[in-house]
């Protein structure tokens, strides 16, 4: 059940700029939107219906003042810079794309259309921007904190399992650039430290490679699991989820759509709202702002998420003050 209202700040964007500016476009513009997951998978309709529903805030309807040209990646990830180029072909005005790896394709597709990337991990780690104030060339949009959040997951992991001493670490190398990985890992490292833990990092690359990863896991006496920000991994949560419950491992996940589906416990930027701050920087672009001027925008609410279900199904105890700070609960 909902315990607290995330606050969707789009609508409240939208609402500041005038109604009839919003309407005023000089022609139909063509946006490109690069997608990693598949077309007819839940979770890009959820992004494709978010941006649609925030241009829409803004006066834009497509087929009317816009134009969307959507291509998808069907998950494949290694298709995104032939996708990417295909967009630059079309001569869009602006690409929207969809979480990290998608930006990097756009990025190097083009250096002059404008790009809009939301979700990403680490921007300036992973070399898409300068800085979040100041993104310095054509590429900007919205960041959910990768590195940053890391220490806070693993203590409220180990708030909920307070004995627990060892923690299975999936990460998908590639998912972010070296840098950003080494900045996450590092992170992980000193919480490990702080709250005594013994971390077993175990990589997955390919969805085909989660089966070993947990029965590695398994075999090593991970007692929980903890899982990196990855779009491997989000778009296989629901395989993550029964893996995790296969193997009888608590597990932290980084978005709430994991509890959602059983995952255990997740933290972390409500992703939809964060797609929804998109359309707010399509909006400024189309009417004449450079990318290299729009900071890119961290989030400012993080949810906390917990499926007391499935810790009953793990005969775990969730502390009730861990409830009381949840923003779901789903029971």
């Amino acid at each position: 059940m909902r315990r607290r209202e995330f606050l969707c700040l789009a609508g409240a964007a939208a609402a500041s700029w005038p109604l009839a500016a919003r309407a005023q476009q000089a022609r139909t513009a063509k946006i490109g939107h690069l997608i990693t997951g598949s077309l007819e998978s839940p979770d890009t309709r959820v992004s494709i219906d978010a941006l649609r529903r925030g241009l829409s805030e803004l006066g834009y309807v497509e087929g009317q003042n816009i134009i969307i040209e959507r291509r998808s990646a069907d998950a494949r990830i290694e298709r995104l810079p032939a996708l990417a180029a295909e967009l630059v072909g079309l001569k869009v005005d602006v690409i929207v794309a969809g979480a990290t790896p998608a930006g990097r394709a756009a990025q190097q597709a083009t250096g002059t259309i404008p790009i809009i990337v939301s979700a990403m991990g680490d921007p300036v780690q992973d070399g898409l921007v300068a800085s979040l104030s100041s993104p310095g060339a054509n590429i900007t949009g919205t960041t959910f904190l990768g590195p940053e959040l890391v220490p806070k997951r693993f203590a409220l992991l180990k708030e909920l399992l307070p004995k627990v001493s060892r923690v299975g670490t999936l990460w998908h190398p590639g998912a972010f650039s070296e840098r950003t990985t080494q900045a996450m890992l590092s992170e992980a490292a000193a919480a490990a430290k702080t709250l005594n833990l013994q971390l077993q990092l175990v990589e997955a690359r390919r969805p085909d490679d989660l089966g070993d990863a947990f029965t590695a896991m398994t075999r090593e006496r991970a007692e929980a699991l903890f899982t990196f920000p990855s779009t491997m991994f989000f778009n296989e949560r629901q395989r993550l989820i029964d893996l995790a419950a296969g193997h009888r491992l608590p597990a932290m996940f980084n978005a709430r759509e994991f509890v959602r589906q059983g995952g255990l416990i997740a933290y972390g930027a409500n992703l939809t709202a964060v797609t929804l701050r998109a359309a707010i920087y399509v909006d400024k672009i189309l009417k004449g702002a450079r990318p290299a001027d729009l900071p890119v925008e961290q989030p400012a609410v993080f949810e906390l998420a917990i499926n007391l279900k499935t810790a009953r199904t793990l005969g775990l105890d969730v502390p009730l003050f861990l409830q009381q700070r949840a923003d779901e609960v789903i029971e």
